[in-house]
């Protein structure tokens, strides 16, 4: 069997901060919980820059991108198959075919029936939508891989934008119809998933009706709006009001996931963050996955899987049967009415047969021009565990040739002093020396001074660069070094109280004289020395002259230092700070007692950039707020309005 999941990861990096794909970090590892052998992703958000090595040497999987050209951080679709179950033959990226492959400057549109996948809309079609081909494909929304079995459609549609990009939108879901169609003329199964932000029906919304009957619409307006109307023109049993639009008097597709629940209700696959509509289930199903009518049979399980968490809609699957009747896009007579293992149509032809595999995946032969293996940066490199893992074999004659150079190597380097080598001149004074042997070739082998370590040991030890003279390489002699040594020896010294001197009062004693702290061998300092000396005389192990009784007593009663106490100081001024700087607590709602959280507007009105505090309890299943539930309360304050304390 063929499981094929997609899935909207609102940024590929995204599902990484949530279990279970926290533990182990790795797409390899996503993939594998996913038990999925074909990966479609929606909503990449990167460019082609920002492609690293663990998105693409996925060991034992290809990829192929579709990533915006301009916009930085906006869509982008990616489509990951598992090497050991399925190999596409062809690979392409966008809807109308102006694009071309890698290295190539032939669009695809243009390129022989043999080796492009067809079905282009055309160019007259194209006019007549009124939307800049080129533009329609260059924001990363489309990528197209064909199997000998189907072909598949890996999509991300625009999103409505308030009604600024209505005409984007509906010509990208044209164009798509439009293919789609041309494909099943042409003979091909197409399988349509991805993000398509549209839905069919009622059910498929949260509280849809009300909505609607809130906007005063009708249902027979609800499905004539112009997205859904081609939408559910495209899909079997779906819903069109009057007659069919002119080319699309026949459904093509079947909805897999509502097809295997008719009348399930709550099967949404998207639900709004700002609002944490997931708890509640208070969102919609826009998310599909879509096949042929003539291959709905081929499949025995559909469904989402909304406990999957990692993003703001979760996958949704479909999985095959072992064994299909019929070949799918390959034409061979007789072959409809045969059964055929689902490996055998699913890779190029003589790889598999009766479901086992005659020859292994090929890296050079089996893979598209589109794989992301084959981009520049990518191309001829390997994942850093089968760097480990496989070791390349040295041919036998290169071990002999280069044993006795590098003996040799050795033995001349050896015999080379330093001061030879810094003779020798900076031409010579690179990664390589030169040997002369007797029958006059010379032999390039490579320095052991071409390692870090021996450059740095020869720069420093080299007699030709001059060593600047520290003041403390040859100290003269000073007989207050005791004194000057000590002192605050970390920051930590500085947070920490003093400890009274045993003995008299320190801070009681007069301070002498400058010239009283010359030492008593008489050899007199310098000015600069005799102010470090006193600016040090607390730190001085020789005690100071002991003062009278009456006059330790009288200035200990009026000392400043023993008044006030530094660690109440500190404990003090750290406190006022802290109430400076910190935030106010937030206001508790009131129908849970529970920290609201900060909002802002941005409805546009005066009140357009407003904060304000709610309660931060997801919305319930009726998307209203209700009191006296477990869901969110109607507490509602301005931040302006709200002062700490109130």
């Amino acid at each position: 069997m063929v499981r094929i999941t997609t899935w909207n990861v609102n940024g590929i990096r995204n599902p990484f901060g949530y279990e279970p794909w926290r533990k182990n970090r790795t797409f390899k590892a996503m993939f594998d919980i996913l038990e999925t052998d074909i990966v479609i992703m929606q909503e990449l958000k990167i460019q082609r820059k920002d492609l690293t090595d663990d998105m693409v040497l996925v060991p034992g999987w290809d990829c192929y991108f579709s990533l915006p050209k301009h916009k930085k951080g906006y869509s982008g679709v990616g489509i990951y198959t598992r090497q050991s179950i399925c190999a596409p033959i062809r690979a392409e990226e966008g809807l109308l075919g102006v694009l071309c492959r890698p290295g190539s400057s032939t669009p695809y549109r243009e390129r022989p029936e043999s080796d492009s996948i067809g079905g282009y809309p055309s160019l007259a079609r194209i006019e007549a939508l009124g939307v800049d081909p080129a533009a329609l494909d260059a924001e990363g929304r489309c990528l197209v891989l064909e199997f000998p079995a189907f072909v598949l459609f890996g999509v991300y549609s625009p999103a409505n934008s308030n009604g600024l990009r209505d005409d984007f939108r509906y010509g990208f879901l044209d164009m798509l119809d439009t293919r789609i169609r041309n494909l099943t003329k042409m003979g091909k199964n197409v399988i349509l998933t991805g993000d398509l932000n549209v839905s069919r029906d009622l059910i498929d919304t949260a509280k849809a009706e009300d909505n609607m009957k809130a906007e005063g619409m009708t249902y027979s307006e609800y499905l004539s709006t112009p997205n859904r109307r081609i939408f559910n023109q495209l899909l079997f049993n779906g819903k069109v009001v009057g007659e069919r639009d002119d080319g699309r008097e026949e459904p093509v597709l079947y909805d897999l996931c509502r097809e295997f629940h008719p009348d399930r209700e709550g099967m949404f696959t998207h639900w709004e963050q700002k609002i944490n509509a997931r708890p509640g289930n208070f969102g919609s199903r826009i998310d599909f996955v879509l096949c042929s009518i003539k291959i709905k049979d081929w499949f025995k399980e559909s469904n989402i899987q909304e406990g999957l968490m990692g993003s703001d809609h979760c996958p949704v699957y479909a999985v095959t049967n072992d064994k299909v009747l019929g070949m799918g896009n390959a034409t061979q007579e007789g072959a409809e009415d045969q059964e055929h293992h689902i490996l055998d149509i699913m890779n190029p032809p003589g790889m598999f047969r009766g479901g086992v595999r005659l020859r292994e995946y090929s890296a050079t032969k089996d893979t598209p021009p589109l794989s992301g293996k084959l981009l520049t940066e990518f191309n001829k490199r390997q994942n850093i565990r089968d760097m480990f893992s496989k070791k390349p074999a040295v041919p036998k004659s290169a071990n002999a040739l280069a044993s006795p150079l590098t003996k040799a190597t050795l033995e001349g380097a050896a015999d080379i002093s330093p001061m030879q080598g810094a003779d020798i001149g900076p031409e010579l004074a690179g990664a390589t020396n030169a040997l002369f042997p007797a029958n006059g070739q010379i032999v390039y082998a490579t320095s052991p001074l071409n390692s870090p370590e021996k450059r740095c040991a020869s720069a420093s030890a080299s007699p030709n660069k001059s060593i600047k003279r520290s003041k403390t390489s040859n100290p003269a002699p000073n007989p207050n070094a005791s004194s000057l040594a000590k002192g605050q020896q970390s920051l930590k010294g500085f947070f920490q109280t003093r400890s009274k001197v045993p003995g008299p009062n320190l801070a009681a004693t007069t301070v002498p004289p400058l010239t009283s702290l010359t030492p008593d061998n008489g050899d007199a300092s310098s000015p600069s020395t005799s102010l470090n000396s006193s600016a040090d005389v607390r730190t001085e192990t020789t005690p100071p002259p002991a003062a009278s009784p009456a006059t330790s007593a009288s200035q200990t009663t009026t000392s400043p230092f023993l008044v006030c106490d530094p660690g109440a100081v500190q404990q003090a001024s750290k406190e006022g700070w802290t109430r400076l700087f910190s935030k106010r607590p937030p206001p508790r709602c009131e129908g849970h007692a529970e920290p609201c959280i900060s909002l802002t507007t941005k409805k546009p009105g005066i009140n357009r950039g407003r904060q304000f505090w709610m309660c931060p309890r997801p919305i319930g299943p009726s998307g209203q707020k209700i009191s006296g539930t477990q869901w969110r309360c109607g507490t509602f304050i301005w931040a302006s309005d709200w002062k700490s304390g109130d």
